[in-house]
């Protein structure tokens, strides 16, 4: 995301919608392309829809786990992507890692798309557009509320807010958790103005907003290390009584990407819909979208 236009963010974000709305419009776009899905770490709903979306579009796809790579052993992500550039079009790369991984395969394939590092997963942020226009018609001018730590889903979504016309994102972290204020200069440069605020705790009657966004708190998996680190979450967990107080003369409507821990970062009633709206299905289904879109702006097909 930090490396794209707004136009580049918005054409994306239009391909996405579109194919969302009518994936048999899109079938064997590019058929005979050759789409290596490079996955090392577990991954249910970006892997599959990527595979889903690459069938659609005609593609010819092979599956990579880390089992199947030498940097298991050793190989850099360099020498690996050299490999990989005689046999693929496409290489589609969740590492888990740090953004100098992609950067490295990047570096030798001809097309290459960030399908989740450490640092951002900007399908994610895709899928999140198409979910959000599905559902209000538009984009523009709508407030967001993300709580919980900031992580590469939060990043990609801040870079979204900053980059398009949205109103705001107010971000709600456990201190030592967020943005530095660094990361909030360097974003609000990016249209001027107050797009992203950072807080670190969430009062009781904050700031009205149009969407409610969570995460898992143990990004990725990945256990926490400090030993009293349920407790300063606590606070930020997503709960009707909650949406309430963030619904303004509308109905704030719930986000989450999962996986969700239930009843931990958000409740069961929350991530299901009932008693509040949940967008959490659409974001689901929108990562074929995304995927498609990701696919046929890197062919520059669309």
């Amino acid at each position: 995301m930090a490396d794209l236009s707004a136009e580049d963010i918005a054409e994306l974000g239009e391909i996405a919608f579109r194919y969302g709305q009518a994936p048999q419009l899109f079938e064997e776009r590019l058929t005979g392309t050759r789409v290596g899905l490079v996955f090392t770490a577990p991954s249910t709903r970006t892997r599959t829809s990527f595979w889903s979306a690459a069938m659609t579009l005609g593609c010819d796809v092979l599956h990579l786990g880390r089992a199947d790579l030498q940097v298991s052993t050793g190989e850099t992500w360099s020498d690996t992507g050299a490999m990989l550039a005689n046999y693929l079009d496409i290489v589609v790369a969740r590492t888990n890692g740090p953004q100098h991984e992609l950067v490295e395969l990047a570096s030798q394939v001809p097309a290459t798309i960030n399908a989740l590092t450490y640092h951002e997963h900007p399908t994610q942020a895709i899928a999140d557009l198409c979910a959000l226009r599905e559902h209000f018609g538009k984009t523009e001018d709508l407030r967001l509320a993300y709580l919980g730590e900031v992580n590469n889903t939060a990043r990609s979504l801040a870079l979204l807010v900053s980059t398009l016309p949205f109103k705001r994102l107010d971000v709600y972290s456990p201190a030592g958790t967020g943005f530095t204020a660094e990361e909030i200069q360097s974003l609000n440069a990016i249209r001027g103005g107050e797009a992203v605020r950072q807080h670190h705790h969430v009062p009781d009657s904050p700031d009205p907003v149009d969407a409610v966004y969570t995460t898992r708190w143990q990004s990725m998996g990945e256990p926490r290390k400090e030993p009293d680190w349920l407790s300063q979450f606590a606070p930020f967990a997503v709960t009707k009584e909650l949406m309430d107080r963030f619904s303004g003369s509308t109905e704030a409507v719930f986000m989450h990407d999962l996986p969700a821990v239930r009843d931990q970062e958000a409740t069961s009633d929350v991530l299901d819909g009932k008693g509040t709206t949940s967008l959490v299905a659409r974001q689901a289904f929108h990562k074929a979208s995304a995927a498609a879109a990701a696919l046929l702006w890197s062919m520059e097909t669309s």
